[in-house]
């Protein structure tokens, strides 16, 4: 398995990329639908158990190496030819065509909150490993914690499978990257769950992660309360309470106040006045040790949102389904905003 790796590594330092047609091939051949790099991580369930993270890291590698390779050449040839259009002249009148979508909107906004606090969008692989989606974010095999995400494995490799949550490209960033850390990961994520008003077995997450020294929990409740106001207007309240996640400790469920009824009560809120909208919490420290960061010198806190149940609340959407079937009735109405 090291030898195909560093054959693999070996290759993607060597190809060749002169125009868009070597381009073309390199993403075929190491980042298609059906690359080189997919087939080892398919070999990752014929690795000693005791080995497997220390070569999942190496894959990773691999890829991380492949993707930066095709950006960068990608990028360029993306800056070539814009300076060729700028030679034309723009006086033609540019109508826009349809609109953007509802979650798409929100996604924006939320991004563009958290930007002024600094943070950076990341993003990892909606087909995930177990390693990053689990057991680096303290849920091994045997965690009864995994229970509560039933997940969609890929058939036949059981260390492979749709992620559950975004909070794997989390771990991605910080086996990178060193703190102080600031990042925020949207996407699309997948769970075995029946489909009604309220779930799906597809939807939308938006995680957080903020690692330094001397983070507090005053820290986290803080930046939520400004990121609830940004996005429901200055009145909106929210509240935390306790919880249970295996990556955070202590733990807390967040709740904001229903914009949809003004916390006299509705199906969305349950009758409550409040709408859980995510959880979080301190990041838990064999967190941080796993992604090989020290925690006995840094701290940290996470949060995790799900954007459907945000859009619902500011366009006062109250079935969950119509994000997906692509009503045209539905999405027209977006048109203005």
């Amino acid at each position: 398995m090291k030898e195909k790796i560093e054959s693999l590594l070996e290759e993607v330092e060597k190809f060749k990329i002169e125009s868009k047609e070597h381009l073309e091939a390199f993403r075929i051949r190491f980042l298609g639908s059906k690359n080189a790099i997919k087939d080892i991580f398919t070999d990752l369930k014929n690795v000693a158990p005791e080995l497997r993270k220390e070569v999942g890291l190496q894959i990773n590698a691999l890829k991380n190496k492949a993707e930066e390779k095709f950006n960068s050449f990608h990028n360029s040839s993306e800056n070539t030819e814009e300076k060729t259009i700028e030679d034309y002249s723009r006086t033609a009148e540019v109508k826009p065509l349809g609109s953007i979508h509802p979650i798409s909107l929100v996604t924006n906004e939320f991004t563009e909150i958290f930007k002024r606090l600094g943070f950076v969008v990341a993003d990892g692989p909606e087909i995930e490993d177990d390693w990053h989606n689990f057991t680096a974010l303290n849920t091994p095999a045997d965690h009864p914690a995994r229970d509560m995400q039933d997940t969609y494995f890929i058939q036949q490799n059981p260390d492979i499978l749709l992620r559950t949550q975004t909070s794997s490209g989390q771990v991605h960033y910080m086996e990178k990257k060193k703190p102080p850390i600031r990042v925020i990961s949207p996407g699309r994520v997948y769970r075995n769950e029946a489909i009604s008003a309220r779930a799906h077995c597809f939807f939308h997450q938006i995680e957080g992660l903020y690692v330094a020294e001397k983070v507090s929990f005053a820290d986290l409740k803080q930046t939520l309360q400004f990121f609830a106001r940004e996005m429901y207007g200055e009145k909106t309240q929210i509240r935390l309470r306790p919880s249970f996640f295996p990556f955070t400790e202590p733990s807390a469920e967040m709740d904001v106040s229903c914009s949809i009824c003004n916390g006299k009560g509705c199906n969305i809120c349950k009758h409550s006045g409040w709408v859980e909208i995510g959880g979080c919490g301190m990041v838990d420290p064999n967190v941080l040790n796993n992604c090989g960061i020290d925690p006995e010198k840094y701290s940290g806190f996470a949060f995790g949102f799900g954007i459907e149940r945000m859009t619902m609340m500011k366009y006062q959407v109250k079935d969950l389904r119509l994000f997906s079937e692509n009503d045209v009735r539905f999405l027209e109405q977006f048109k203005a905003v």
